[in-house]
């Protein structure tokens, strides 16, 4: 299956309701007015698309609609799509930090139900296809589930994994896997953490605790922090990015549960108001569902038509 395939799928019930909301509009319209993008305003914001991004997509409708560019339900979809790639401005994101001869440390954070232990895994799975040394660190020392839904991965795919006792300190989990990292020439060491509500005042200084160790056990580490946030949840998506990049410098993000949601819009609107790139999607429930964000192929997904 293609990558575009793997969007198509995981987007379908997101296309869906955007596309039969279009379509239920804009079949009988002989004259768009007012009332008419109204409803194309509620169709988009039911994607949580977001109030931001939805304004700038109509905005920009109603001008190419006065200048007679568009006419059809089809044109809107080639105009949004060309809108929101250029929101998600896949050419100035950084790539992903890698240095010759010492390990990329990404550090997972996010809040409970997220995904982000299962993200790890399968984020672990990804690099090992390609032939990369990696390294797990079980830094979720506060729930034992934690460290062993991730010590159960790690042997299923060959993988090294430091863990900690439960209760135990999770900065120096974070730090004897980096260490350990080193030792072995991993290419990535990837750590994860308790899940935490970003309300928690307490819980989160934890978090920048571990970052501070991390920091001891390799200057440059951790060189990349992503936020994993679960998509069905929508706008709170958004907030919930905010708040955590309110205390760290978020690099990137894992959008997980995507293929369940027809909110996938919120990958937009976090782009757009938090500038943060969306680094993987969970597209579906097996070790391979995790992907590499592209813009085009979300953007084309979104907006092509799924087949009854």
């Amino acid at each position: 299956m293609s990558l575009f395939d793997s969007f198509k799928r995981g987007l379908q019930k997101t296309a869906t309701a955007l596309q039969r909301g279009i379509s239920s509009i804009f079949t009988e319209v002989k004259e768009w007015n007012d009332d008419t993008y109204r409803q194309l305003e509620q169709t988009l914001i039911s994607t949580d698309l977001g109030p931001v991004v939805t304004k700038e997509l109509l905005d920009d409708l109603k001008d190419r609609y006065s200048r007679g560019l568009i006419a059809t339900g089809a044109d809107i979809n080639a105009a949004c799509q060309e809108k929101i790639l250029a929101i998600l401005d896949e050419a100035s994101v950084p790539p992903i930090h890698s240095t010759p001869g010492i390990p990329t440390v990404i550090l997972m954070v996010g809040v409970n139900g997220s995904g982000k232990t299962t993200s790890i895994a399968k984020l672990a799975h990804h690099y090992l296809s390609q032939g990369k040394k990696v390294v797990l660190g079980a830094g979720d020392t506060f729930r034992a589930a934690g460290a062993t839904q991730l010590q159960i991965w790690a042997e299923r795919l060959g993988c090294p994994v430091v863990e900690g006792k439960l209760g135990g300190d999770s900065a120096a989990v974070a730090f004897d896997a980096i260490k350990s990292g080193i030792r072995q020439n991993a290419d990535y060491v990837i750590i994860d953490t308790a899940g935490r509500q970003h309300t928690r005042s307490d819980l989160m200084a934890e978090l920048e605790k571990v970052k501070r160790i991390a920091a001891k056990a390799m200057p440059e580490a951790p060189q990349e922090i992503w936020l994993t946030v679960d998509s069905s949840i929508g706008s709170n998506a958004l907030t919930q990015a905010r708040e955590f990049g309110k205390l760290f410098p978020i690099t990137g993000l894992v959008l997980t549960k995507l293929d369940g949601t027809g909110k996938g819009g919120v990958v937009v609107a976090i782009r757009k108001e938090l500038g943060y790139p969306v680094r993987f999607v969970g597209l579906g429930e097996t070790v391979d569902d995790l992907q590499p964000f592209s813009a085009e192929d979300f953007t084309k997904a979104l907006f092509e038509a799924p087949k009854e």
